[in-house]
């Protein structure tokens, strides 16, 4: 059963969206414990993602979700707390919420998108080269980047790094130490193009293509790493070595068909964590699939999820998309889980900072997971994930040493990654606090 995109003429349809703008809701008063946001618009292909793209850069929890985006109408119903777990009260976050996905943004694609390539998170960021690398991950990678980079002179504004299955996916923002304006010398660009694929090719025989891109792409910097690490094919594992330790609760994923609606059903349980349902659709979306229903929900430790989808060309998964599926979903939910310290770094910005902070860790043993960069005028907001480079414990001492070594020029916190041990169980995976199995009939006819 095939089932298609309904076909609208174009000036129809925009005349659609100007009669029809968006609506969003935030209601204080339903729910004791979060604030729901409800948002109904005239449906497009996309518009999930957008959304959620948006409750995700606000650094919301969603706890609950119910989605309906079947026929011309997309209405959500997002269950959400702030980073405290608490409501949303604060009145700029609420405006930033009615500003995006209401009347006044752009979910539909009409004025161009208010998240432009200027706009990284939530920051504002000014003229900028934007590189993106991807190959083999090791010991001291990030460190020898961030060295090439204070070497030509450029000032990192913004970077995020992410590693899975002994693959690393970078993006970076940087700027002309000497103009604070995007590197326009070739022989600059040319020699730093080259000196970061030297790095990547020593890591050893890269069948998979490590390389160096430079670009101005305006395409949101979370949804950007989760293509690169897709089409890096980060899910494949090489069988050499595996990235994550025994530890990390793989999660627990199965796919069903709804034959009479035509609908393939995945269900998804996991451990919990932020930007989770923004990881799972965006992944969706890549793999050219629309999402039409899904129920969210979370018990605090573990998510569930249920979500209705087919293919853009309105077909059901055959059994080998459904086996790749499951592979990239996993990897996709994976890839920003974490384990041993975050070391939250704060002090004014300079050139050469990260690639002293890096060496630092390298010297110490350390590997760095992940790495979230941030520049918000002279102030550098730098988060980095490490663990013990041979997989052993990180023990408190090194911690000490850190804090004497860092510490001493910059502000350090030191968190230890909370980490669960206890595999999501997999009984009752389909159910949730509310099924659109029993929904679907009645909605539908």
């Amino acid at each position: 059963m095939v089932h298609m995109w309904p076909y609208f003429d174009p000036d129809y349809e925009n005349l659609s969206k100007y009669m029809n703008p968006p609506r969003v809701c935030i209601d204080n008063s339903s729910c004791n414990e979060c604030t729901l946001v409800k948002v109904d618009s005239v449906n497009k292909p996309g518009i999930l993602l957008e959304v959620v793209q948006v409750l995700s850069d606000l650094d919301l929890a969603i706890s609950k979700a119910y989605i309906t985006s079947d026929g011309l109408w997309f209405m959500d119903v997002f269950h959400v707390t702030d980073q405290q777990g608490g409501k949303i009260t604060d009145t700029k976050t609420i405006e930033r919420i009615e500003k995006a996905l209401g009347p006044d943004g752009d979910i539909l694609g009409i004025k161009g998108s208010i998240w432009s390539g200027k706009a990284v998170g939530m920051h504002s960021i000014g003229d900028y080269n934007i590189i993106e690398l991807i190959g083999t991950d090791g010991p001291g990678l990030l460190s020898e980047i961030f060295a090439v980079l204070a070497n030509l002179h450029c000032n990192v504004l913004v970077a995020e790094v992410w590693t899975h299955n002994m693959r690393v996916a970078c993006v970076f923002y940087v700027n002309d130490e000497a103009t604070s304006q995007a590197v326009s010398d070739l022989n600059q660009l040319s020699m730093m193009e080259q000196q970061l694929n030297n790095l990547l090719r020593a890591r050893g025989d890269d069948v998979r293509g490590a390389r160096t891109n430079f670009g101005m792409s305006s395409i949101h910097l979370g949804r950007r790493l989760h293509q690169l690490m897709f089409a890096n094919k980060d899910y494949e594992s090489d069988g050499k070595q595996e990235e994550k330790s025994m530890t990390t609760i793989k999660p627990v994923i199965t796919i069903d068909r709804c034959e009479d609606k035509g609908y393939s059903v995945v269900n998804i349980r996991c451990k919990d964590r932020s930007k989770l349902l923004f990881d799972i659709v965006c992944t969706l979306t890549d793999m050219q699939f629309v999402v039409f229903h899904a129920s969210v929900s979370s018990d605090g430790l573990y998510a569930t999820q249920e979500l209705y989808i087919r293919h853009k060309d309105g077909c059901m998964l055959d059994t080998r998309e459904g086996k790749e599926m499951v592979k990239c979903l996993e990897a996709a939910i994976l890839r920003r889980v974490t384990e041993g310290f975050s070391l939250e770094i704060c002090g004014r910005d300079r050139v050469g900072l990260l690639s002293d902070v890096t060496r630092i860790l390298r010297e110490q043993g350390l590997s760095v997971t992940r790495a979230d960069v941030t520049t918000i005028g002279e102030q550098a907001m730098n988060v980095f994930y490490v663990r013990d480079a041979s997989g052993n414990p990180v023990e408190m001492k090194m911690v000490e040493a850190l804090r004497r070594e860092i510490g001493q020029t910059v502000m350090l916190n030191v968190k230890r990654v909370p980490s669960s041990t206890k595999p999501p169980k997999s009984s009752g995976l389909s159910k949730t606090s509310f099924s659109f199995g029993s929904f679907l009939g009645r909605f539908l006819h």
